[in-house]
């Protein structure tokens, strides 16, 4: 493993106030029955993606819980990162060359990783196509293995599907975000559906002053005083970053003065992502109105979640999207919202605010709705607590960790009854 993500405990007590008392009795019920269990976390990168927040927020919790939980980072060379980036579009609905030599790179490295996990973990979830081949090479032992896929797998490319798919078999579970999302080879399979949830305590979602949050987007260049659409997203094709620029362009023709912020954190996973940031920065050019910053630009959680709150409205132009962490993370603040109706967008809004949501391939219709919400303040507002209330109610870490603990009791109690042949019902 390339390293372990140090992380301090965190005391369920602390979202009390926000969940309530019956939620919390849930949770620290399940904390007693799983008391000192030993699971381990392993991914692809410690920042810069949806997976990486999820576990910063997760593993905390779950060790203030009374489990003993770690997060490893798998190692790789720039070829691997090339490769699983492929593998990640492919299975999005791209199309990839499967060469050999695309295998051997990938198999060598999964090999490598595997040779070097070390610790004594009673449960090892892998996150992700990077390391998904961890589980075979792997020394016997009795661990329970669970794969989770974050990305949306509707319509994946069948020869990267069925490259995969024997290294998936040999899991005790598969956790998808959707059940739309499960591979048509896994069915049958231990199968779970467990969506993500934000985290409304951390620093990209805790509340923040207005006047503060004025402050912030003033010394990044954007004039609070002025309409402002923001994009929260990695460089990625998927997010169609430069379909926002054009959104941008002709929304800005009927609303004089709007002003654009495209945010995204760059990986060490994602080389693409680096080819995509340039690509942006010169389809931009000299736009004054316009501003593309990352983590490496002075972008933290803090600024994105003052730009969030600044925000007259956030886009979400993604064309494919396991989740989108930042649809919940934008109702949950009360801001209006224009998001494609695909993969797990589609779950965090509420019926009543499917306004919010358009043909992800349709420009126009971005541009209609991002200026309808401008020009109807009122009820962009009323539409973004609606969606809010639904974020609560459905999408915060503690459900998905609720979730996750769930079906872990479950296969150890499936394990621990092997020998009688009775398990609990996945």
């Amino acid at each position: 493993m390339r390293h372990r993500v140090d992380l301090a405990p965190v005391s369920p007590d602390i979202f009390r106030s926000i969940i309530g008392d019956e939620a919390m009795e849930v949770l620290r019920t399940l904390g007693r029955r799983l008391q000192g269990l030993r699971v381990v976390h392993v991914n692809a990168t410690p920042y810069g993606g949806g997976v990486s927040e999820l576990l910063r927020s997760a593993v905390p919790l779950l060790n203030g819980l009374g489990l003993r939980v770690e997060w490893q980072v798998i190692s790789g060379d720039t070829r691997f990162f090339e490769v699983t980036k492929g593998f990640h579009n492919a299975l999005q609905g791209a199309r990839f060359t499967l060469s050999p030599e695309a295998e051997e790179i990938y198999l060598l490295n999964n090999a490598a990783n595997a040779r070097r996990f070390d610790g004594e973990y009673d449960v090892v979830v892998v996150h992700d196509p990077q390391p998904a081949a961890l589980r075979a090479f792997a020394a016997a032992s009795k661990r329970i293995w669970i794969w989770r896929c974050h990305i949306d797998t509707a319509h994946p490319d069948p020869e990267v599907a069925a490259f995969l798919t024997p290294f998936l078999e040999q899991y005790d579970a598969l956790v998808f975000t959707m059940d739309d999302f499960v591979l048509p080879s896994l069915r049958g399979r231990p199968i779970r559906v467990i969506a993500p949830g934000i985290d409304p305590l951390s620093p990209k979602n805790f509340g923040l002053p207005q006047d503060v949050c004025e402050r912030i987007v003033l010394w990044h260049g954007i004039d609070p005083r002025r309409p402002l659409m923001t994009q929260v997203s990695r460089f990625d094709p998927w997010k169609d970053p430069l379909g926002v620029v054009r959104v941008y362009r002709a929304a800005r023709v009927r609303v004089p003065g709007l002003q654009l912020a495209l945010l995204g954190s760059m990986a060490h996973d994602d080389p693409e992502g680096w080819r995509l940031y340039e690509r942006l920065r010169s389809e931009v050019g000299e736009d004054p109105d316009v501003l593309i910053g990352t983590n490496l630009t002075g972008i933290s959680n803090v600024e994105v979640n003052a730009f969030q709150r600044s925000s007259s409205v956030v886009i979400q132009k993604s064309l494919r999207e396991g989740f989108g962490l930042v649809v919940s993370e934008t109702l949950w603040k009360g801001t209006p919202l224009v998001a494609g109706r695909t993969g797990g967008i589609r779950l965090q809004v509420p019926p009543e605010a499917n306004a919010c949501l358009v043909d992800p391939d349709d420009e126009h219709a971005f541009v209609d709705r991002v200026v309808w919400l401008l020009e109807h303040p009122e009820e962009a507002k009323r539409l973004a607590l609606l969606g809010r209330e639904h974020v609560k109610r459905h999408f915060l870490i503690t459900r998905m960790v609720q979730d996750e603990l769930n079906l872990i009791a479950d296969l150890v109690e499936a394990q621990a009854n092997s020998a009688t042949g009775t398990s609990p019902e996945m």
